[in-house]
């Protein structure tokens, strides 16, 4: 049986372009997958923002094919889903890094909102280790400018800032259990400050979008039917990832990740 979100809680998402908690799997399933995902750096190194770990990474194909995951991702798009994006996102202990204010949808490079991040938390993810913090209802005001810093304490591509004042009694902290997941709105206003813990801050970003959405910028960028169909054809299909680190999908890979960033640094 399916575990859609209830008419309160679509209700909730819509309001404030956020929601969170959701449990998709135990915590003990949680370490299962860092423990892969450790194991994984010990070998082929830092995983941090590696573009669509998905097409290199068995245990990430998995996360993002959960059916749970999938089915909250369907209240809120419809039954056609294609997989677009993904990346660990990884605050080391003690570490300077932040995210900076901004919308996601500002450099996607996207024709349409018609997209949702699932931000699945490998560790426990709390205020003290640099949780997501959200602007309830931003998503509402549309897109807002940004200005790029490049400031390299900023995990961001090109260290963009909105240029919005924040009022930070309105601010929510988004704290999660491992194995659970926030979902937000493309246009919503979000940050997080550094981990100021002793413990590593895990958790792998997933973009989800309709397939009638197009990218503006090229052709060539690829994504994969998890849920549905695809009558449109707006993205390749990519190869589905069966073991890990394949020399077929690190190349395939690498090729995406030129791209995105190509796509990026066009916005």
């Amino acid at each position: 049986m399916r575990q859609q979100l209830s008419q309160a809680d679509q209700e909730q998402y819509r309001r404030d372009g956020f929601f969170f908690p959701l449990r998709i799997f135990s915590a003990e399933e949680a370490a299962g997958h860092r423990e892969q995902l450790e194991n994984i750096e010990a070998q082929q190194g830092p995983m941090h923002y590696r573009t669509k770990p998905y097409l290199l990474m068995k245990s990430a194909s998995e996360i993002a094919r959960n059916p749970v995951l999938l089915d909250v991702v369907e209240s809120l798009l419809g039954p056609d889903i294609l997989l677009w994006d993904s990346a660990y996102i990884i605050k080391e202990p003690h570490n300077t890094k932040y995210v900076s204010w901004h919308q996601d949808l500002t450099y996607w490079g996207l024709d349409s909102d018609e997209v949702v991040t699932a931000w699945v938390a490998l560790s426990e993810v709390t205020t003290e280790n640099g949780c997501m913090k959200m602007l309830p209802g931003s998503h509402h005001q549309g897109k807002h400018d940004h200005h790029s810093t490049f400031n390299e304490e900023n995990i961001l591509h090109r260290g963009q800032e909105l240029n919005l004042e924040i009022d930070e009694e309105q601010v929510v902290c988004v704290e999660l259990q491992s194995g659970e997941v926030t979902f937000h709105h493309g246009w919503v206003a979000h940050a997080s400050h550094p981990n100021f813990s002793d413990e590593r801050r895990i958790a792998l970003s997933l973009q989800y979008l309709t397939p009638r959405t197009r990218q503006k910028h090229t052709d060539l960028e690829s994504a994969t039917l998890v849920r549905g169909e695809d009558r449109f054809g707006n993205f390749r299909p990519e190869p589905p990832c069966t073991e890990d680190f394949a020399p077929e999908m690190i190349t395939f890979q690498a090729e995406v990740e030129r791209l995105k960033h190509k796509v990026y640094d066009t916005n």
